[in-house]
């Protein structure tokens, strides 16, 4: 591993001695980022994270490799001799994500940061500036501090690379707290220099989202002003990217669609699992200005929910439980510190399940409903916004949506066995915090993963200003 180490390696002393005497700044080489993918892309031709230390060196690379399975499609060519997949480029894009696989590594002796990921990880320079293109390449000044789950080993790297004696003969820290050299900032430049000591962390299989490729993006485009755009957002999509793609992203094909010069900003979101309507700012002026209509309650949002069951007409109110990962839990009693979550639901009426060839052609995951003569479309009025609220608020109420992989099998499993849901109507009592927890891990392990394309939930209108800009997307794909 020229001029590198990985953090599984042990740090020599000769490490600590160059990152003592070494007086190397940190900087951006101020060229334009090389678009390594110009020649590939497919849209040309019109067409959670486990993020955990994975600490790998040289010695397991073997171990590391053989956990990737080949289902990158043509991502990678075949296996090479020893059993690993062979690194391509990241594009025609794949129609499967593969394994995560994240790298930590700290830089031995500076350089670009290309030359030295590419060696360091065995990877090809192509790939890794595809990877940079990506958004999947981050940096910080200093190692971050390791998770409760480190290894005693690497708990002493960290302390040897983050000891005062060496970080303060590096000028490119000074002046800043070890907190604020240890924030994280992704790298935009495939020559961007990277000094001895750096921590570098890099996201080998984002994620990844060919559904892009699939759409005409032209025809989704709803309305084109001074300040904005308005999308009629996919299913499938995301809208402004994930923490290691931003490229396969609503906001980056609709700029291209548009023929833009400067790029869409992301506005708000909605679930990559949601299709419709989506505002991106045109400027970073206008999305401050949207962001501060959003603070002051002047965007309304309504939504179409296709769900399994009827929905009472009225408002209907939960608590979010305050941890920032899926599945999102809910509960009808108010519990200090939990987000409120507030829908009002206008309209419930009777319509068809989707069919089998409709199912198929969206991609509409079977969850195993019971019934599936009809369903129940509910225009809702989202009166706040919370990730997955309104998944989570029908789910609640027994009245899962359509094709929502995650929350359909939990609302199976409670009805198959009331009271398993601890937050519920039926929810058992715990004795102690041991047993509430254990109870919710358990509850957690009844939901399933996310939705492979789509589900049936739609952001069918979007107005601002009382009104004065009013937009509705098309008919949502179960009609």
């Amino acid at each position: 591993m020229s001029g590198a180490v990985s953090l599984s390696s042990v740090f020599t002393s000769t490490l600590v001695s160059s990152l003592r005497s070494t007086n190397c700044r940190n900087f951006g080489v101020p060229m334009a980022l090389i678009r390594t993918l110009a020649t590939t892309h497919v849209f040309n031709k019109k067409q959670d994270q486990n993020l955990g230390w994975c600490f790998r060196g040289q010695s397991n690379r073997k171990f590391a490799c053989s956990a990737s399975t080949a289902t990158f499609g043509a991502t990678l060519t075949n296996s090479s001799s020893d059993g690993c997949p062979e690194y391509n480029r990241l594009l025609p894009c794949p129609l499967q994500n593969g394994p995560p696989r994240v790298e930590h590594l700290v830089v031995l002796e500076g350089g670009p940061v290309l030359e030295y990921i590419s060696k360091a990880l065995d990877l090809p320079p192509l790939f890794v500036a595809d990877l940079i293109h990506f958004g999947a390449v981050y940096y910080a000044l200093v190692c971050p501090k390791p998770p409760p789950s480190a290894t005693p080993e690497q708990i002493k790297i960290f302390k040897e690379v983050t000891e005062p004696s060496v970080l303060r003969n590096r000028t490119s820290i000074k002046g800043k707290t070890v907190r604020e050299a240890q924030k994280t900032f992704r790298i935009t430049h495939v020559n961007e220099f990277v000094e001895a000591g750096t921590y570098l962390r890099v996201h080998v299989h984002p994620k990844r989202f060919p559904r892009c490729y699939e759409i005409d993006w032209k025809s989704r485009i709803i309305a084109v002003a001074k300040s904005y755009v308005v999308l009629d957002k996919p299913a499938g999509t995301s809208v402004g990217g994930t923490t290691d793609n931003i490229e396969e992203s609503c906001a980056t094909f609709a700029t291209r669609a548009l023929g833009l010069t400067d790029p869409l900003w992301t506005t708000h979101q909605i679930d990559n699992c949601t299709e419709g309507c989506v505002v991106l700012a045109r400027t970073k002026l206008y999305c401050s200005v949207f962001h501060g209509k959003i603070r002051e309650k002047k965007v309304k949002k309504l939504y179409l929910a296709l769900a399994a069951a009827s929905m009472p007409i009225g408002i209907i109110t939960h608590y979010m439980r305050p941890v920032n990962m899926a599945p999102r839990l809910v509960t009808k009693d108010f519990t200090k510190g939990w987000y409120m979550c507030q829908l009002e639901v206008l309209e419930c009426k009777e319509v068809p399940w989707p069919n089998t060839s409709i199912e198929e052609k969206y991609r509409i995951d079977d969850c195993g409903w019971p019934k599936k003569d009809v369903a129940y479309e509910c225009k809702i009025n989202l009166l706040t916004g919370r990730t997955h609220q309104v998944r989570a608020q029908l789910a609640a109420c027994g009245a899962p949506i359509v094709g929502d992989s995650m929350y359909m099998p939990a609302v199976l499993a409670e009805a198959a066995n009331p009271g398993l849901n601890p937050l519920g109507a039926h929810g058992k009592q715990c004795d102690s915090e041991d047993d509430k927890t254990k109870a919710v891990e358990e509850w957690i392990a009844q939901h399933g993963k996310e939705p492979r394309v789509a589900i049936g939930l739609q952001a069918c209108q979007i107005s601002w200003d009382d009104g004065e800009h009013f937009y509705e997307a098309g008919s949502p794909w179960w009609r």
